[in-house]
Parts: structure tokens; sequence; C-alpha cells
């Protein structure tokens, strides 16, 4: 009856069978589009429709009846969302820079935002921007706007505190049926559907289920490891047809503005850079590409949930540890952490101490008094990361599972702002639409009701799901390591392209704006003469400083050159 407009991005995997649900009460579609279910879904349920989407989501529907505008994100943030409201107007949007040309938005930069993006690497502040003014509307959460001012509130959050019964065997069986049905969920689509494909179990997995006719691969001219090559020995096995490409240093550091300029704010996780190049790669012959993220958050992936040392015998006395009271294994691990290094103590200490002590998330670049000394007084302000994380630890004080602690806090911090945030900004700068299959409402419904005792244990990292995956992929992929995206930094800020193109920003005169001019060059020649352990340091400062200059001295967008692969 056009009293109710909608604006929607994303994809909703159920709407085939809402759609026959609102036909039996009645609604007529004028279309066969998912975006259509959603308003109609609206009109018959109200904001409770958001209860019944499975998908990646962010939309806004202005009710003319009410004179109210409602808006949601989904559950996770696979699909950014932000607002502002300045002078009078209240604006929104998947990208911050569609703010930039209206009239009443003033662009200022967010002072107390750069403390502590040194120690996250990307913008980790609860609902605020790098942007002054501008806000980012969470994961699993929904607002109203009306006349009386604009209301915020959460609709969903992961619940860790009841677990099921069940062996490990029917875990597994458990495991890759949510899987299979998850990932041919996400295949529905007018146009074909490809893979993105590393040497992980996590995308090799999608791939063996997904069996797409098209998977892409990038990798490095890195002579220590490619992906790409390591990739491809899996299509050759499974038999599917895979587009690899090798990236070198100059191609990187050539393409390196324009991807800031995508990510809106700095985030300065090196696999932004592979994933930008791999997206591109795959537009040129696909629309849409299923990925692996997710499944490390779901089903403790992660080296730092506990799982620390190559020692079987130091892994078998940490779970032992684990069994004992709370209040002992905690007065036992804080005293583990006070001890001198030895084998093993980073694993022990992780055992038995509160996740509260030591664990902020998957990165920790800059300790924060080593951010602080580097920064001018300006900026040394700004939540400290013990205010940023304790509303996440807060909520799950009650549970008595550590790793639990860390998953619920990895999926409201690193997820949606770093993981989720360089997948969508990335894929959709080759407007390619990237789709998150283990990352599902009904996988999460799953992961979260398992033991932790059989996701990570003596034997190995999201050891049930890994068991799963053997089901598809040869059975030494189901065991390897996990690596992220290996990005060779190190080597690249030691000479040539990015030694220089670092160089020439560290020693711009707005870089002394921020940070202590003479130290954040001494550390560049540090890491050029040998000094371990300063390459995700000096690449986070450049991120920020790229990414500065891009929105606030240039303000254009940056050249968008052609990109010529070395295939494989």
């Amino acid at each position: 009856d056009r009293t109710k407009v909608i604006i929607f991005n994303g994809e909703i995997y159920n709407f085939q069978v809402l759609r026959e649900e609102l036909i039996q009460a009645g609604h007529v579609f004028s279309t066969h589009a998912d975006t259509e279910v959603v308003l109609h879904g609206y009109e018959e349920w109200g904001i409770d429709v958001l209860q019944r989407l499975r998908g990646m989501f962010a939309f806004a529907i202005w009710d003319t009846q009410k004179q109210e505008l409602f808006g949601a994100r989904d559950h996770f943030g696979i699909k950014p969302y932000y607002y502002a409201q300045m002078n009078g107007s209240f604006m929104f949007g998947s990208e911050i820079k569609s703010f930039l040309p209206h009239p009443d938005f003033k662009k200022e930069l967010n002072q107390e935002a750069l403390k502590p993006y040194l120690t996250f690497q990307y913008s980790p502040l609860n609902g605020e921007t790098f942007f002054k003014g501008v806000h980012r509307l969470q994961e699993g959460h929904y607002y109203l706007f009306n006349e009386q001012g604009l209301t915020i509130k959460q609709y969903w959050d992961a619940d860790f505190s009841v677990k099921e019964n069940h062996s490990r065997e029917e875990w597994v069986d458990k495991i890759d049926q949510a899987v299979q049905e998850s990932i041919a969920a996400h295949q529905i689509s007018d146009v074909e559907v490809g893979s993105f494909l590393s040497s992980g179990v996590d995308s090799s997995y999608v791939a063996s289920v997904l069996r797409p006719d098209r998977s892409f691969s990038i990798g490095f001219d890195d002579k220590t490891y490619n992906e790409a090559i390591e990739a491809r020995k899996l299509t050759e096995k499974l038999g599917l047809n895979n587009t690899a490409a090798v990236i070198d240093g100059e191609m990187s550091f050539e393409a390196f503005p324009l991807i800031q300029y995508h990510l809106d704010e700095p985030d300065s996780n090196p696999s932004c850079v592979p994933l930008y190049f791999l997206a591109n790669l795959a537009a040129q012959q696909v629309r849409v590409v299923q990925s692996g993220e997710g499944a490390d958050e779901l089903f403790a992936g992660y080296a730092a949930y506990g799982f620390h040392t190559n020692s079987k015998a130091v892994r078998v006395f940490a779970q032992g540890l684990k069994k004992l009271p709370q209040n002992i294994r905690f007065r036992l691990g804080r005293q583990i952490g006070k001890m001198k290094n030895f084998h093993g103590r980073i694993h022990l200490y992780e055992a038995t101490a509160p996740a509260q002590d030591f664990f902020i998330g998957q990165a920790l670049v800059f300790e924060e008094e080593e951010a602080l000394q580097l920064l001018k007084p300006t900026y040394q302000k700004g939540p400290s990361v013990a205010e940023i994380v304790a509303p996440h630890y807060e909520k799950v004080s009650g549970l008595k599972d550590e790793v639990n602690k860390m998953q619920y806090l990895d999926l409201h911090q690193w997820m949606p702002k770093d993981i989720l945030l360089k997948a969508d900004k990335m894929s959709m700068a080759s407007s390619l639409e990237l789709r998150v299959p283990l990352l599902d409402i009904e996988m999460q419904k799953l992961s979260q009701t398992i033991p932790t005792k059989y996701l990570i244990n003596q034997n190995n990292t999201k050891d049930v799901f890994r068991q799963a995956s053997n089901r598809h992929l040869p059975k030494e992929w189901a065991n390897r390591e996990k690596l992220g995206f290996p990005v060779p930094i190190k080597a690249w800020l030691k000479e040539g392209t990015g030694y220089e193109a670092v160089k020439s920003l560290f020693e711009s005169d707005f870089a002394a704006t921020f940070f202590d001019q003479t130290a954040i060059l001494q550390m560049l020649e540090d890491h050029r003469q040998g000094k371990p352990n300063l390459q995700r340091k000096i690449w986070t400062i450049f991120t920020f400083l790229t990414w500065y200059k891009v929105f606030f001295i240039d303000e254009s967008i940056p050249e968008a050159k052609e990109i010529v692969y070395e295939t494989l």
C-alpha cells in the first residue's frame, strides 16, 4: 500500500520460506526478491521480524504512518552500518564516505580513536568510529528514529550458558550436517557462486562441500610460503577449477591508499592486502563467492584460546589443571604469570588465569604504555583497553568457562570490527558479494552448546570441527596449522618500495601532528637493521597515516590502476 519504504543491503537465505508464510497470511507480493520479504515481514511481525531472518543484512524501513525509521544490522555484523546526527539531519549508510558530500556533515577526526587503535590494529571503540559524530550500529542491534529521538536496542546475543551432552562422534556428525546445510542455503543465487580458497581448513571445508565451478586463491612472491601454491594442491586432489595469482610488494603498496579508502577506517590487519586482490581476481569471473570466515570464533580455532605449545605433555597437564576449582585455578594462574619464562609457561598461564587478565582479542600490537610514549599529548586520551573490553566481560561474568568468555569477546570485537569489516569492504570494492556460511545463525546456535573440551584440548584447536572436515578433505588437510593470510610485511619494510613508502610518510609534516617523529623513524631503521618484532608496529602506524592522508589531506579517491596478475 506504499505506506512503507525499505533500503536493504545483504541477503536473506530463508526468504523463500518466509515468503510462503506471509502469502498464507494474506500478503501479496509484486517481486520475488528477499528485500520485499523483509518489508512484508515488518508489516506482519513488526520488530519481531528480526527473530525470523537468517542472513546478512543492514536495512532501514521508513513507516509513513508512524513517521518512524526502523533500522537493523545482522546478528554478527557481516554487513556494516553507520549513522550520524548532525545539524538536524539523521544520516545512515553502509559506508562512512557516503556521508561526506552531505551539506550537514562535518568531517572531523575523533581524537580518542587513535590510542586504542594502536593496540588493537582496528577501530575498537564500542559504537564510535574514527570520524567524530559517526557511530557504528553494533551487531545484533536495531534502532527506531522518530520525533522522540533515537532509540537503540539489542535483539540478539550469543549465549554460551547451556551445553548439550553428546559424544565426540555425535558432535562431528552434527557439525558436518550443519555445515552442509548452511553452505546449501548460502548457495541460493541467480548467478554462479564461486569460492575463495586458502590452504587452511575453513575455506577448504567450504570449497570441498560447495564444489564450485570456480575457486580463487592469491599468494605472494615470497620464497618461504606461497598460499596459492598450497591451495592449488587441494584443488588438484578434489578436481576443482582454480584461478590463482601471485602479487608482490610493489603492487601492494601501490594499491594501499585505495585499500584504506574502501575500509573507511584504518585497519592494519595485513590480510586486508591479499583479500583486496583476491576479491578483484574473483570479480573478473563471478559476482558471488563463499568464504571460510567465522569458524575460528564459533569453534575455538585460535591458539590464543589456549594452544601455545607443541608439547603434548604440557597440553595434557594444562587440561588437568583446568579441572581445579575456579578460585584455586585463578590463584595458580596468576602465580604462573609472575614466574620467569620457561617452556609452556604461556600455555599454562592462559589455561589457568581468568581471561580478563590477559585476553583482549586476537590482535595486540602496541602495549598501552608504548602507544602513549609515541603519541603527542592531544592523542593520548581515549578509553583504555580495559574500558573497551569490560562491557563484554561483564555480560559473561556468570560463565565458568574462560574459553567461552574469549569467544564472546571476539564475537563482539575482533569479528565485526576487523574480520567481517575487511571481508565486506574488500569484496565490495570490486562489487563482489561475499557470503560466509560458517558464520550463520544456525551454525552459531549449534556451536555455543558444544562443551569446550571437544573444541580446544590437548589434540588441537576446533577439534571436532576439524574432524567433521575430514569427511570431505584429505586427512592431512584437517590438521593444518592456522596461518591466517600470511603477508611478508617484515621483508617489505626493509628495502625497496615498502621501506621508501613508509619512510616518506613517517617524515611527512602531518605525521608529527600525531607521533614522536624521531621515535617512529628510529623504529623503522631498527627494523631495517634486524631488531625483531617491529614490523606490525610500523605497519599499524603506516596504515593510520595512509588513511589520514586519503581522507583529511588529499580528500580525493586514490587512483585505481589496472591490476596485471601473474597467474599460476
